[in-house]
Formats: C-alpha cells, sequence, structure tokens
C-alpha cells in the first residue's frame, strides 16, 4: 500500500458511506478543481447539474473547502461588450458556486476560449480585472500565473502554482511573456518546494492526456522538464472534456485531468498510458494531509468513480 496506505483506503471506504466525514484528520486541506465549466446561457444546466453535485458531495462528507479552481475556459463565447459588469459573472461564477456551498476563494486559470472567443483578448483581460471591480467577490486572479499556499496551522501543506498555457497552439500569450512566466516559475518551483510537503501546478491545457487533444507538445517539451527537475507532484489541468488519470513510468508527477465541468463531454481518444479516463461530467477532489494526498474524480451525481492516494515518498496507488 502507499505510505499510510490502509488509511487511504479508510478514508476512501468512509467517503462512500452517505454524510461520511473526511476531514476529521485536523491538518488536512481540501481544494476543488472544475474544468471547461463556464458555458453559455443556453446550455447552463449541464454546468448546473456539476455544480449542484460538487456542493451535495462536499456537505455529505463534512468538510469546508479551502478553495474552488476553475481549470480555464471559465467563459465560452467571452464576457461581451460589458466585460466586469456583464450578467455572466452571476450565471456562472457567483450564483453558480454560492458562498453558502463554497465558502472559499475561487482560484481561476486562462483558458483558450477565454482569450480567443473575444477580439483582442477581452475576456481574459476582464477576468484579470473583475476581483479590482467587485473586492467582495471571491475570485482569484491576480496575474497569468501565480501561486497560493493550501492549508495552513502549523504551515502550508501544500504550494500551489497556477500558469498560464496559452502560449501553445499561437494561443494569446506573447513571446515575452511566455519567457518571463517560465523564468518566474522555474524560481517558483525551486522554493516552493524547500518550503512545503506538497507541490501542486495547475494549468488548462494537459501536458499529457489520452483525451480528444491528445498531448500538449509545446508543454511535453518545455514545461514537463520543470516538473521532472523540481518533483512536482501533481499536475492538474483541463481542456479535454473528461476526467483522466495518467502515471509515466519513472516520472515524479501524477498527471489529472478535470474537464468536465459543463462543456459538452468527448469521447476518450486513446488509452495508452491512463490508469483512468472517462467522458463524463463531473469535478475533482484533492485532499491534502501531511503524508499523502487523494486525488478523486467525481461524477455530477456525488459517485467517486475514480481515486488514487499518492504518498510522500512518491508511490501510487489506486483505491
Amino acid at each position: 500500500m502507499v505510505g499510510a496506505g490502509t488509511e487511504a483506503l479508510a478514508v476512501e471506504a468512509a467517503a462512500r458511506k452517505p454524510g461520511a466525514a473526511v476531514a476529521a484528520e485536523p491538518r488536512a486541506a481540501h481544494l476543488l478543481a472544475v474544468g471547461d465549466c463556464g458555458v453559455r446561457p443556453k446550455d447552463l444546466a449541464r454546468q448546473r447539474a456539476v455544480s449542484d453535485g460538487m456542493a451535495r458531495y462536499a456537505k455529505a462528507r463534512e468538510f469546508r473547502p479551502d478553495g474552488l479552481a476553475m481549470l480555464g475556459d471559465n467563459f465560452y463565447g467571452g464576457l461581451g461588450a460589458r466585460g466586469v459588469a456583464s450578467p455572466r459573472w452571476e450565471q456562472n461564477v457567483e450564483a453558480m458556486y454560492p458562498p453558502g456551498a463554497f465558502p472559499c476563494p475561487v482560484y481561476a486559470v486562462l483558458g483558450n476560449h477565454d482569450y480567443n472567443d473575444q477580439p483582442d483578448g477581452a475576456s481574459a483581460a476582464a477576468q484579470l480585472a473583475y476581483s479590482r471591480h467587485v473586492p467582495a467577490s471571491r475570485w482569484t486572479l491576480p496575474h497569468k500565473w501565480y501561486a497560493f499556499d493550501l492549508g495552513g496551522g502549523g504551515g502550508p501543506l501544500a504550494r500551489v502554482v497556477v500558469i498560464d498555457t496559452n502560449f501553445v497552439f499561437g494561443g494569446g500569450m506573447t513571446s515575452r511573456e511566455r519567457k518571463r512566466q517560465f523564468d518566474w516559475l522555474a524560481d517558483e518551483l525551486a522554493g516552493a518546494r524547500r518550503r512545503s510537503p506538497w507541490l501542486f501546478v495547475l494549468g488548462h491545457h494537459p501536458v499529457f492526456s489520452d483525451g480528444s487533444h491528445g498531448d500538449t507538445r509545446s508543454l511535453v517539451d518545455h514545461l514537463d522538464p520543470l516538473l521532472r527537475r523540481h518533483r512536482v507532484d501533481l499536475y492538474l489541468s483541463g481542456h479535454d472534456h473528461d476526467l483522466q488519470h495518467i502515471e509515466l513510468k519513472g516520472h515524479p508527477t501524477s498527471f489529472a485531468v478535470s474537464g468536465a465541468g459543463g462543456a459538452r463531454a468527448r469521447e476518450i481518444k486513446e488509452r495508452k498510458r491512463g490508469r483512468f479516463a472517462r467522458a463524463v461530467y463531473g469535478f475533482t477532489h484533492l485532499d491534502v494531509r501531511e503524508g499523502q494526498f487523494v486525488l478523486r474524480h467525481v461524477d455530477a451525481n456525488g459517485r467517486t468513480v475514480h481515486a488514487f492516494a499518492k504518498s510522500d515518498n512518491g508511490r501510487v496507488e489506486v483505491l
């Protein structure tokens, strides 16, 4: 088993019971993640189904999320001319993930549709400006790339590094921004590894994927060497409209895709490396402890469809 593997299995078994708490351990942190969720108004029912399922899941398991990560493509079709005052903020974010169910920061990642669905990246610019115009919002996007700590009370359990992957496919980032980000990222990863037990990176495009888009070659070439060098524990992304888990032999990083938050699901392209891949609507729950973390992919009905535990010695066990 994985490190404290019997404990991991016990936690997972308890989580399957209705109303069972997963947060009994005082040194625990919980990050929920959902990607590709910012559907147009006509498709809000799909995003609502995932949001409601996520709220029921957290309530039944009696944990308070420390953060909700939106993994990009936050607004398909853009925010329109009203930008920070668009009614879509209320439709897709504020009321969709209400503070009563999600009393935590909403950490945003920029996706390709956030750049490309309006001229000159106006939707991305509005997302970067929104919290300044609505300071009471939980929306958190201080920069195209940034980092935050997960957990406290004795020091952070994880450093979470958010990056903008939209330099791929001739995306919305400039070459100068790309260089600045990678210079920052190398320094951030080096420092984070010394400060916290766990190191996670969030981006929109997957590095490796068995989904419809496949691997992202420029991330394999330029990001993956940094993940390996700094022994990043998890890279979590969206873009492919499915839920996935990939492990590569000898690689220190686990790869998960969570792009099932509301955009139309797409069938899995191939099953060559993945421990799990399914075209299903849902979200991801990261349950982080000092000696291990557990990642659960959960469908819109609140059923755990895949879970794995990773110990602090790097061993991975599918639960």
